[in-house]
C-alpha cells in the first residue's frame, strides 16, 4: 500500500472536482434544450468502481445525490457484463431514479482493462413520453401516464451503438432535441472518462485507490465533527403539502424526526402522510436527496462532496408514504416535495442549532408551456424558470437571497436570457422585476420574490401548472414575518381572468393572452423592530419595501 501523502489527497479531491466542472461546462455548451443549456437543470458526477461518489458538480443539487444509488443498481444488474465503451441510460423511478424526466447517462471507466470508476450526467429532458408533452401530467395516477420508463439499458455496448435500443426509446419521445441532448450527455461522460484515465495514468492505480480511501475517511471525519456540534437529542418538525392533483382541498403532512447521537444523525420520515392517489408523490431517492442537500446547508460548506460525507447520515423513508410511493404510483412531482422536506428539517433543527437554519423559503409554483412555434414550425417545451424563482429565508446575521428559486436548486438553476427566451418560444416578456414588499420582515429580512408578465405569442398554447405555495406562504422564525404567496393568473384577450389550480392542465390558450406570475418572498428571521434603521432606509430607497410596510412592520419613524 503506497504511503499516504496528505497533499496528494487534496490534489485528487480538487482533480475530481475539476473533472466534473469540465463535464458541466461541456454540457452547457453542447445541449440544445433551454432547460439544460440556459437554466442548467443538470448535474455531472464521478464514481468509483463500486458506485461510491468521488465528486459532483451540482447545478441542481437534488439530482446530484440521485446518481450514486443508480450507479450501484447498474453495477448489480449488469455484473460481469460491463465493458469498455459501454453507455448506459436510466430514468426509472422504481429502481432508484428520482424523477422520470431526469435521465441519466453512465459510462464505465477502465484502466488496463480494470474497471476503476464511472462518469455520469443527469439532465431534465424536454420530453420523456407519457400522456403530456413535457412530462408533467397533473392528471396522472400511475407511472405509465407520466413517462416512458427506462430501467438500466445499454445504448452502446463495447463502443457500438445499439440502434434497436436507441430507436425503441426515442420512438416514444416527441422531440428530436432529446436525442441530441442525450448525445451531449454521452459526450460529457466521455470527457470525464478521458480525464479520469489520465489522472490514474499520472499517479498509478494503487496510489489512486489508497488516496481515494483516505479522502473518504477524512471527509467522513469532517462530517462527524459537524454532527458533534449538534446537541444529542430527538428533534421533530412538520410541514404541509396541499392538493394532490385529484382531490381539491386535500392536505398532507410531512413529519421529520431527527435523532442526533454523537457522530451520527438519523432522519426518520415514517410518520409522514400515506401516498396519494394523485400526482403528488415522491420517490425514495428524491426524498433522500432533499434530506441531504437541506442538511448540507447547516454544516461546513467546505466539506468535499464524496461518499465519506454521506456515511454518518441515515435515512428512514418507508415505502407507501407520500415521500416514497409504491410501484406503480405517479411520482413526477417528487422533486418538488423538497421544500416541504426542508421546512420540516429546519423547523426541527431550529430547536438545536438556531444559528445555522434559515426561515422558510418560497415554495415552487411553476408553469410549463408547450406548443408549435409559428416561426420555426417546430414543437417547443419551456419551463418558465425566470418566473418561478422566489426568495430564500433569512438566517441569523444575513438577509435571504433575492430571486434564488427552489431550495432543491439552491441557486443552481439559472434564469433564461430574455432574448434567447423570445427566440426559443413564441412568447414576449412584458415584465420581470423584483416584487416590492414580497420579503418577510425581520431583523434579517427574507429574500425578494418576482413578478413576471408574458404575452402568449401563438394559438393553441398548452400550460401545465405544478407546485405549491399558493396556500401557505414561507414562514418566519424567532419573530420574523412570513413572506408572500405565489399566484398565477391568465387574462384572455376577451378580458376573462382565470387562476389555475396549483396542479392543473390548461389547453388551447389563445394568442394575446397575458400570463402573470407572482413568486413569493422568503420568511424573515428575528424581530423586525430590531432591524438596523439604516438597512430599512436603504430598502425603502431601493423599493424593496414600501414606506407603508416600513412604518407598519419595522415601526420606523420617518
Amino acid at each position: 500500500m503506497p504511503q499516504i501523502d496528505k497533499i496528494l489527497v487534496s490534489i485528487f479531491q480538487r482533480s475530481f472536482k475539476s473533472i466534473t466542472d469540465e463535464m458541466s461546462i461541456s454540457l452547457t455548451k453542447t445541449t440544445r434544450s433551454p432547460i439544460l443549456c440556459e437554466a442548467k437543470d443538470f448535474v455531472t458526477g464521478l464514481y468509483d468502481a463500486k458506485g461510491q461518489m468521488l465528486e459532483q458538480t451540482e447545478n441542481l443539487p437534488i439530482l446530484s445525490f440521485s446518481l450514486g444509488p443508480v450507479c450501484k443498481v447498474i453495477i448489480d444488474f449488469f455484473g460481469d457484463e460491463i465493458y469498455p465503451g459501454d453507455v448506459i441510460i436510466h430514468n426509472d423511478v422504481f429502481s432508484m431514479g428520482n424523477q422520470n424526466n431526469d435521465v441519466a447517462i453512465f459510462k464505465p471507466i477502465f484502466y488496463d482493462n480494470v474497471l476503476i470508476g464511472w462518469s455520469a450526467a443527469k439532465g431534465h429532458q424536454a420530453d420523456i413520453g407519457g400522456a403530456v408533452q413535457g412530462g408533467y401530467n397533473p392528471n396522472a395516477t400511475e407511472v405509465w401516464e407520466e413517462a416512458l420508463r427506462i430501467p438500466a439499458v445499454k445504448l452502446f455496448e463495447k463502443g457500438k451503438l445499439r440502434k434497436d435500443v436507441w430507436n425503441l426509446i426515442f420512438a416514444n419521445i416527441r422531440l428530436q432535441m432529446v436525442q441530441e441532448d442525450i448525445m451531449a450527455q454521452i459526450g460529457a461522460c466521455t470527457l470525464g472518462e478521458r480525464r479520469m484515465q489520465a489522472l490514474v495514468e499520472k499517479y498509478g492505480f494503487e496510489t489512486f485507490e489508497s488516496h481515494k480511501l483516505e479522502l473518504f475517511r477524512s471527509t467522513e471525519n469532517m462530517m462527524k465533527a459537524e454532527i458533534r456540534r449538534i446537541p444529542n437529542g430527538v428533534y421533530e418538525g412538520d410541514s404541509r403539502v396541499y392538493y394532490d392533483g385529484k382531490h381539491p382541498g386535500t392536505k398532507f403532512n410531512i413529519h421529520s424526526k431527527i435523532t442526533v447521537e454523537d457522530e451520527s444523525i438519523t432522519f426518520d420520515f415514517s410518520e409522514s402522510s400515506p401516498q396519494t392517489d394523485g400526482f403528488v408523490n415522491g420517490t425514495y431517492t428524491s426524498t433522500c436527496s432533499a434530506i441531504t442537500l437541506t442538511f448540507l446547508q447547516t454544516v461546513n460548506p467546505n466539506i468535499p462532496h464524496n461518499e465519506g460525507m454521506l456515511k454518518p447520515l441515515k435515512y428512514i423513508v418507508p415505502v407507501g408514504t407520500i415521500l416514497n410511493a409504491a410501484y406503480p404510483k405517479a411520482t413526477t412531482f417528487g422533486n418538488h416535495l423538497c421544500p416541504q422536506v426542508a421546512d420540516s428539517i429546519f423547523k426541527a433543527l431550529s430547536r438545536a442549532i438556531p444559528e445555522r437554519v434559515t426561515a422558510g423559503w418560497n415554495h415552487l409554483l411553476c408553469s410549463l408551456f408547450t406548443g408549435l412555434h409559428p416561426r420555426t414550425g417546430r414543437k417547443y417545451v419551456d419551463i418558465c424558470f425566470m418566473g418561478l424563482k422566489g426568495g430564500s429565508g433569512a438566517l441569523e446575521g444575513d438577509d435571504g437571497y433575492d430571486h434564488i428559486g427552489m431550495i432543491d436548486a439552491s441557486g443552481g438553476v439559472l434564469d433564461q436570457d430574455y432574448e434567447m427566451y423570445e427566440r426559443q418560444t413564441p412568447h414576449l416578456i412584458l415584465k420581470h422585476e423584483y416584487l416590492t414588499d414580497s420579503a418577510g420582515a425581520g431583523k434579517w429580512r427574507g429574500g425578494l420574490g418576482v413578478e413576471t408578465l408574458i404575452q402568449i405569442g401563438t394559438d393553441n398554447t398548452k400550460m401545465v401548472v405544478f407546485g405549491d405555495g399558493d396556500v401557505e406562504p414561507s414562514y418566519g422564525l424567532y419573530g420574523g414575518k412570513q413572506g408572500t404567496l405565489n399566484k398565477i393568473t391568465i387574462t384572455y384577450p376577451d378580458g376573462r381572468e382565470v387562476t389555475p389550480m396549483s396542479k392543473d392542465l390548461v389547453n388551447d390558450i389563445p394568442k394575446g393572452t397575458i400570463y402573470r406570475q407572482i413568486a413569493g418572498g422568503g420568511g424573515g428571521y428575528g424581530n423586525p423592530k430590531e432591524r438596523e434603521r439604516g438597512k430599512v432606509l436603504e430598502d425603502i430607497k431601493n423599493e424593496i419595501i414600501s414606506i407603508e410596510k416600513a412604518i407598519k412592520e419595522y415601526s420606523i419613524d420617518l
